[in-house]
């Protein structure tokens, strides 16, 4: 039953939706970790992403896939980097991101990483201007294959990767990624007709 509902869904499913389709009583989890064993060495793995569970093509056979899925626009080096800085500094806003890139960040770029469903506004700081934080969602976990942002690779993996230079300072620090649903001490809720105004700041800024 459990394997069906996972094949089924379009979306991956949490434990909770799980239990609540399957007779009382059922350990949900230990099956589900019998069908992650079965599948471990098959065409398709059960994977548990952002929190819920589904079925994936096995990472060594994705190169099948390629000819079957519609080619998505790539994004920027801007945009790559901004989606950067937010996955590992959240919550952070507009002015925070260009002090860390070092350039201006244009709304634009923003608005294509908001597009995408990955990142989204938080709320707002509580400094003068009361800008709006930025975050990830839980899509951007699902699309990059992570359970947590906590799964993001830290100094040496970066490294290994070619990502960073070798020679960086060693007072040089990779932060701790969280992306907590709860706003931080110095966050306030977004207000209704507050994305409103954050655009007309934006322009005005622009």
């Amino acid at each position: 039953m459990i394997e069906a509902l996972l094949f089924a869904s379009s979306e991956p499913l949490s434990l909770e939706e799980l239990t609540l389709r399957v007779p009382e009583g059922t350990d949900v989890l230990g099956l589900l970790e019998e069908l992650q064993k079965i599948y471990a060495a098959r065409g398709v793995n059960l994977v548990k992403v952002a929190g819920k569970w589904c079925f994936r093509t096995a990472e060594d056979l994705a190169f099948l896939m390629h000819r079957n899925v519609e080619e998505q626009r790539k994004l920027s080096r801007a945009a790559l980097e901004t989606l950067a800085i937010i996955a590992y500094h959240q919550p952070v806003t507009r002015a925070e991101i260009e002090e860390i890139r070092g350039v201006s960040t244009s709304k634009g770029t923003l608005d294509v990483l908001l597009e995408t469903t990955w990142i989204r506004m938080r709320g707002r700081r509580r400094t003068p201007g009361r800008p709006v934080t930025y975050g990830t969602t839980e899509q951007f976990l699902i699309h990059f294959g992570m359970e947590s942002v906590k799964d993001l690779p830290g100094l040496e993996e970066l490294k290994g990767a070619g990502l960073l230079d070798s020679a960086v300072p060693a007072t040089f620090l990779v932060p701790t990624p969280n992306d907590d649903i709860l706003l931080t001490e110095d966050e306030d809720p977004l207000e209704e007709g507050s994305l409103f105004e954050e655009d007309a700041d934006e322009i005005a800024e622009d």
